[in-house]
Formats: C-alpha cells, structure tokens, sequence
C-alpha cells in the first residue's frame, strides 16, 4: 500500500510539471528579485557557481533535452498525441530555461550563437502549436497529414539544438583555453585546467572540441614552463583524457609532445606524481586499441629513453597507482614496437617486474597483474627471456596467476582476471619450448592446473580465449613431458586437433569434472 501511495504522489507531481505554463515559467526565470543594483548583484554573485559547475548543470539540461526529443520521436511513431504535446511543451520549457542560465554566466556570446538562440526558440514555440493542433482534433486524415510536418519540425529542432549546444561548448572552450594561455596567476591557470579536465570527462566529442580549438597544444606549453611544475600533475592528466581522440593525437604530434614527456620522465626533479602522469599519457597514445598511432614516428625516436625512465618508475613506485601507470605504459610499447622488448631485456626489466609481483603493496590489483603478464607475454618471443624467467622465479608467478579470481565480482575486475589466465597460459606456452622452463613448469604442477581450466567451465568465467590458450600451453609441455598426463586426457585434451578438443571443452557440462 505504501508503495502505490508514493507511486501515486510521482506520478501527481510529474503531471503537474506538464500543466505548468512554459512562457510564465520562463519570465519568471528571467525576472530579477530585486530591482535594486546592489541587491541585484549579490544575488547575481550568490548563484554564481565556477565555471566548471555551470558547464556540468548545461550539459545536464542538454542531455535531458537531448532524451526528451528521443522520447517524443518514439511516441509520435505510436501516434500518442497527448504524451507528445505534453512532453513538447517540457522541452519547449527545458530549451529556454538552458538558454535563459547559459546566459547568466557566459561573456560576450557570439552573434552566430544568438541567432541558434533564437532559430530554436522559434522552431521550439512552432512545434508546439503543431502538436497542440493535433491535440485539439480527432479526425484522423488530418493527424496523418500533420505527422509529416511534425516530424520535420523536430528533425529540425534536434539539428537546431545540436548546433546550439557545439557553438557553446566551442566557445566555453576557447574561454578556458585563453585563460591558459593568457593568465600569469596561478590560481586561474589551475581553476581553468580543472574545469577543462571536468569536459574531456564528458566525453569523445568534447576532447575533439578541444583538440581542434588547440587544447593539446595549449597545455604542452603549461608543461614547458618550470613555474608551473605543481600544475603538471594536473595538466598531464587533461592530456591522457584528451588524447583518447585521433584530433588530440594529431595535436600532440605537431606540438612535439613525444619530446616533452620524453624530457619530464628523464628529468629526475620532478616529483613521483608528475612522472606518474606522463605515463599515463605514454599509455594512452600506445594504446593497442587505437588504430592511429602510425603517425608516431617521433615516439621510435624517444622510445629508449622513454622505456629506461619507465622501467626505473617501476622499480621505484611507491603505492600500487605508480605502478600500475608505469606498467601499463610499457606493457602497451610492448605491443607498439618489437624493439622496446629488447630494451627491456638488456634493462634487466623482468628482474624488476618479477620483483614487483611478490610485493603485495605494488601489485595489489588484477589490473597490474595483468600489465606485468603482457610484457612477460610479449618479451617471451625472444630466446634469451627463458634463462631470466628461471632466474626470477618466474614459472612459479605465471602458475599463481592461472589461479587468478575476483574478489569482487565486478565486470571489470573478472574481465581483468581472464585476461591474466590467458596472458599467463600463452606465456607458459611460449617458454615453454625451452626445456628447462618446462620441467619447472611440470614440477609446479601446471599440468593438472592446465587440464582443470580447459575441463571447468567455471575455473575459467567461461571465457573461450582462456581456454584456447590453456590448450596451447597443454600441448607444448605434453610434448616435453607426456608422462605429466593420464590416457583420458591425453584423448581429449592433446591428441585431437585444437579446435576438436576446444569444441570437446566448451560443451562439457561441470558436472563432468
């Protein structure tokens, strides 16, 4: 009973938003309280939010507008000319209220902006009377006829209201950008950075809004400039997030960005955290799921000096989040560049990794188990990895990290754990054609741990990569070691082609095991 009650209540309350006469509400907004000056600027300053705040609480009404214009195609497809005229009215008043409390704070709005203002509240005001029509008659040729229009109307709503939205959110960019680049006071530097860093959070389309107004180039400059080092922290992070974007990289590249990160992580008087954020944005330009990063041809040329101060952070991280930067950076060169495997071994860097691994501070998550397995992955190409991953004690981490589950049960977090299963599977697969990583691999017991992933559908999350690689692995260490395997197994698991005993495995039930 309870439960209807406040259902009832709602429900009441959302209906009244919709009786609510749009022009009244909106002259309303636009009236000042006190029509005295002082009084009026106080009230001004006292609902004055920074500039970050108020970009947050205009994208909040644009994505409400945004929906509701998703909402009201949908429902005139079903031809609910009630629903539709209501919700037409809660936009009609949603586009003036953001146009009324973008005008508050922003400065000198451009003419092209006025007259996408004044386009859509004039589009907004006829889509209204049309939907009213419809509401006001019941003869169905007419409604028929007057669907067409109206869908037009909103089609042309939408675009008006898009374009309204990218001229503002160009233009609080451009302000922040010339705050940038203009201001000798720090705290203004800092305010506008942060709120800067606030828009590349909202998504891709605001990073290329940036990139192309010249973000990247703008805070490479702020990185240049020794009396703002508390600020690249800050401003190497907006970097990362601006990067996500093909506009951004291309940016990046004509500032000469690659050299600027190369000399921040080389100099060793910047601070652990500075460092940290320079390889956030190494690993967000060498990402392997970008597919333009072939236009980094000055990244080959820093690569050595990159990858040496990264193995070096590595080595001397302080908390796991260092760590986790550092790793993921040269986890992703790994895949950039054949060379960095190389660099890495003459670094002594799966000494370091290996190290790392066995202090539970550093290593403390999934996520960096699964940055350390890739490199090892991807540095076990090479002959000369086996003899380090002996001396390391190597074989013992990769059979532990078979043994990876989630704690939490969080998407992230299992997806993560798979990933290390796998990496560690393929690792052992390809060490494993020097004997004497197989025979430490046999004595640890990685047979049986083998056999029970491919067997259990569970012990896997039911992944079919892990599976896959777990086969691989059986198969190289039962040719160095067939005597590790019962008859049964050796049928199923080894004999048959792969993707006979991948099919055997994948339609086995647990109750089988």
């Amino acid at each position: 009973m309870h439960i209807i009650q406040v259902d009832s209540v709602q429900r009441w309350m959302e209906d009244l938003k919709l009786m609510t006469d749009c022009e009244c509400m909106c002259i309303l907004q636009s009236k000042p309280i006190s029509i005295e000056k002082d009084d009026q600027n106080e009230l001004t300053l006292s609902s004055q939010y920074s500039t970050c705040d108020n970009l947050q609480l205009l994208l909040k009404r644009a994505w409400i507008i945004s929906t509701e214009l998703t909402k009201i195609a949908q429902k005139l497809e079903k031809n609910r000319w009630q629903r539709v005229h209501s919700m037409t009215v809660r936009v009609n008043c949603h586009v003036r209220s953001m146009i009324n409390e973008y005008s508050t704070f922003t400065r000198n709005p451009s003419e092209e902006m006025h007259q996408y203002e004044k386009l859509l509240i004039d589009k907004c005001s006829e889509f209204t009377a049309f939907t009213e029509r419809c509401v006001q008659t019941e003869d169905e040729q007419i409604l028929k006829s007057m669907k067409s229009c109206i869908n037009e109307t909103l089609t042309t709503v939408a675009q008006y209201f898009g374009q309204l939205i990218e001229l503002i959110l160009t233009q609080e960019a451009q302000n922040l950008l010339r705050q940038i680049e203009l201001s000798d006071s720090m705290h203004i530097t800092e305010l506008a950075i942060s709120s800067l860093f606030s828009l590349t959070q909202e998504g891709a389309h605001l990073c290329r809004i940036i990139a192309k107004e010249g973000g990247v180039v703008a805070l490479f400059k702020i990185c240049r400039q020794d009396c703002f080092r508390c600020l690249y922290p800050q401003t190497l992070r907006t970097l990362a997030s601006i990067c996500c974007v093909e506009e951004g990289m291309h940016q990046l590249e004509k500032a000469d960005g690659i050299l600027c990160l190369a000399d921040i992580l080389t100099d060793n008087s910047h601070s652990e955290a500075t460092h940290a954020e320079a390889a956030a944005v190494i690993a967000q330009i060498t990402s392997p799921h970008l597919t333009f990063t072939q236009h980094l041809s000055s990244f080959l040329e820093n690569m050595e000096e990159i990858v040496t101060a990264l193995v070096k952070l590595c080595k001397e991280a302080s908390s796991g989040d260092v760590f986790l930067l550092a790793s993921a950076a040269l986890a992703n060169i790994t895949f950039f560049d054949t060379m960095a495997c190389e660099i890495l071994l003459q670094l002594n860097a799966m000494k370091i990794l290996l190290a790392a691994c066995s202090d539970k501070h550093i290593v403390d998550t999934p996520y960096s188990r699964d940055q350390v397995v890739t490199i090892l992955a991807n540095m076990s190409v090479l002959d000369q990895c086996a003899s380090e991953i002996i001396e390391g004690n190597g074989v013992q981490l990769l059979m532990e990290m078979l043994f990876e589950r989630s704690s939490s049960g969080n998407s992230a977090e299992v997806a993560a754990c798979e990933r290390v299963q796998q990496k560690s599977a393929v690792t052992l697969a390809r060490l494993s054609r020097d004997p004497e990583v197989a025979d430490a691999a046999v004595k640890l017991s990685c047979i049986p741990r083998l056999i029970k992933l491919c067997r259990s559908p569970t012990e896997r999350n039911n992944s079919d990569s892990v599976l896959v690689a777990c086969l691989a692995a059986l198969r190289r260490l039962a040719v160095m070691s067939p005597d590790g395997l019962e008859d049964s197994d050796f049928q199923q698991l080894v004999k048959p082609r792969l993707v006979d005993s991948f099919l055997l495995c994948t339609n086995m039930e647990e109750s089988f095991v």
